[in-house]
């Protein structure tokens, strides 16, 4: 790798997972003159210091002064914050079609979002059941380095609403992701279920949908939901998992090989 390549590669890791915000935020610090330790530390996010100091470690290995670096940042920043402005969004259904007002199919947009995904996957789901395109598409991510992570409602959650297997059980052909749930301890409801049908890729496309991870959700009902790319949103819908995560609201479930949680 070369030293341009270098800092290229950490910059665009940084801002693929953290978004132009927070580079503006690290380029703001260092224009700033905060101490170089200091510095991992201005977003106090999971992950954050980490990728901040893949970038500085690759400034100092390229003999980037500081002002070349914040105007580095700032650029990268400014121009993925304009190609973010623009949004599309579509609508998605699952169950019959009609020819007079096509619209993609569930099955394929799921599966198109994972296949996308070139860093970080976030799936939410209230059931699941394994879906075979969707288990390959899934393993597919994880060989590629994806972070997966995946939150489920669980038996326990759900109570009387939901039977058999738990939803978690469906992820155990894809080793590598990470598995969410809700407690029902963090529940301020008894009756309070985890039921948002969510895929977010590297925090620049969103996909909300009524279907569950099954095969009845994704292929059979009559299903609906909106695909949206660009804009604010996926960041957002993103950021607020990862708020959840870390303040304790959603915690990692562990599933054993009989598929007990």
């Amino acid at each position: 790798m070369t030293e341009p390549d270098r800092l290229a590669r950490r910059v665009a890791d940084f801002v693929n997972e953290f978004g132009p915000s927070r580079l503006r935020v690290m380029a703001d610090r260092i224009a700033q003159g905060w101490p170089r330790d200091a510095l991992p530390a201005a977003v106090p996010v999971p992950g954050f210091a980490a990728a901040a100091a893949r970038v500085l470690d690759a400034q100092r290995a390229d003999a980037r002064s500081d002002a070349e670096l914040v105007a580095y940042l700032r650029g990268v920043a400014a121009g993925y914050e304009q190609r973010a402005a623009a949004t599309h969004v579509e609508a998605v259904w699952s169950g019959p079609s009609t020819h007079a007002v096509p619209v993609r199919a569930t099955a394929q947009v799921l599966t198109d979002v994972v296949r996308e995904a070139t860093t970080e996957l976030l799936l939410m789901t209230y059931s699941a059941r394994p879906y075979p395109p969707l288990i390959e598409a899934l393993q597919a991510a994880i060989g590629r380095r994806v972070r997966v992570s995946a939150v489920v409602e669980t038996l326990q959650g759900a109570r009387s609403a939901m039977s058999g297997p738990e939803p978690a059980a469906a992820f155990q052909q894809v080793p590598g992701v990470q598995l969410w749930h809700w407690p029902t301890t963090r529940r301020t409801d008894n009756g309070a279920k985890m039921h948002a049908k969510i895929a977010v890729a590297d925090r620049q496309t969103v996909f909300v949908s009524s279907a569950n991870l099954t095969q009845s959700g994704v292929a059979n009902n009559m299903e609906a939901g909106l695909l949206i790319r660009g804009g604010d949103v996926p960041q957002r819908v993103a950021e607020h998992i990862a708020e959840l995560q870390a303040n304790g609201t959603l915690v990692r479930l562990s599933v054993g090989v009989d598929g007990e949680c």
